[in-house]
């Protein structure tokens, strides 16, 4: 059999990192650090890339990460996720408009282009309403608005901001959760495992002090993710489940990069030895990602 050589395109050496190094390692598969502050491309020249078999790709920078797939994907190389899933899912409104598509259940989410669309929107859908960007992470620059002197703020602030990301309103209802939203894994065509992340806070993510319990993997949930994950292209994805008191589940978003930090000392799954393994298959043509 021939011996597999992989890449890890990464922005730091995280603990998630680690353990993916390790399991390559245990696995006795060659591989290469690619710090994506360092790498360069040749777009006439992709020999010095045509030596792995498949590329993971962990960068923290969506848009250094998104682009390194769009030139690794142009050329053939399969990587995981693929460009496509990345562009998809580093943006909510590429997401929210996949799983739409796929017809899968979501929160209420309107979009506007202007400050004063926005606030005719949140003044038609009622408060609270939650204000997102279309890109970001770690439950970052996320606003419950309350009522309409806070929405003018915030739409006024993020108007003086002035940047393309800032001009997009991503406008959401507000769920009463039960004190925790659901984060599972998927790794191609099943739910690996899921956690519930509780948080006193109305933002319950890991990143701003949300704690992991293991959540049942029920055949609905198994079978949402997985539909949610095929719905933005497939791979290995982290899917994120609000709890509606009435509607049920809710797919809220959805990571190609996901952190696991809580989620593996939680269930005691081993999720970089099943991204590895996953890389391995896509590698040696098993599965296909292009």
């Amino acid at each position: 059999m021939t011996r597999l050589r992989i890449g890890v395109l990464f922005s730091r050496v995280r603990v998630e990192e680690k353990w993916i190094f390790a399991a390559l390692e245990a696995r006795g598969i060659d591989y290469d650090r690619l710090d994506d502050r360092k790498i360069q491309f040749n777009l006439d020249d992709p020999s010095p890339w045509r030596q792995y078999d498949a590329i993971l790709e962990r960068s923290i920078s969506y848009t250094s990460g998104l682009n390194a797939l769009r030139i690794l994907n142009a050329w053939g190389i399969p990587t995981v996720n693929t460009a496509r899933v990345s562009e998809t899912c580093g943006d909510k409104l590429a997401t929210s408009a996949a799983l739409a598509q796929a017809g899968l259940p979501q929160p209420e989410t309107h979009i506007a282009f202007s400050p004063e669309a926005a606030i005719e929107t949140i003044e038609k859908m009622g408060y609270p309403v939650v204000l997102k960007p279309v890109v970001g992470s770690w439950g970052r620059l996320l606003a419950k608005i309350n009522d309409r002197d806070a929405a003018e703020a915030v739409l006024e602030h993020k108007d003086m901001l002035g940047s393309v990301q800032h001009s997009v309103y991503y406008i959401q209802e507000y769920i009463r959760k039960p004190g925790r939203d659901i984060r599972a894994f998927v790794a191609g065509d099943r739910t690996v495992t899921a956690i519930y992340r509780r948080s006193e806070h109305w933002i319950t993510n890991t990143a701003r002090g949300g704690e992991g319990e293991i959540c049942p993997l029920t055949p609905e949930l198994d079978e949402l993710c997985v539909r949610a994950a095929q719905a933005v292209g497939g791979g290995v994805l982290a899917v994120d489940i609000l709890e509606h008191p009435d509607r049920g589940y809710l797919i809220n978003e959805i990571n190609h990069t996901m952190e696991f930090h809580s989620l593996m000392p939680t269930t005691g799954i081993d999720i970089p030895g099943m991204i590895v393994d996953f890389t391995a298959d896509v590698a040696r043509g098993k599965v296909t990602v292009l």
